[in-house]
């Protein structure tokens, strides 16, 4: 199966593979910043937990969706 993935990765055009990795990239900035709004206590900026909470969980929805959508149109 990776096999399979990375021939497919090499037969795209260049402009698809910038695509395809900024879409990781972004899929785990998404990731990433939901875990730093639910688990860091300490914020710069004064947001209510329960409002933090709700945030970071959107967030990492998202980027589950993003993940999906990503496997979705290599396949």
């Amino acid at each position: 199966m990776l096999k399979k993935f990375i021939d497919t990765f090499k037969e795209k055009s260049l402009s698809q593979r910038f695509f395809f990795i900024l879409g990781l990239i972004f899929l785990v900035v998404y990731f990433v910043l939901g875990c730093f709004f639910i688990f860091v206590k300490n914020l710069p900026f004064d947001i209510p937990y329960t409002n933090r909470m709700i945030f970071g969980f959107i967030l990492i929805i998202y980027s589950i969706i993003r993940f999906f959508r990503i496997i979705k149109k290599e396949q």
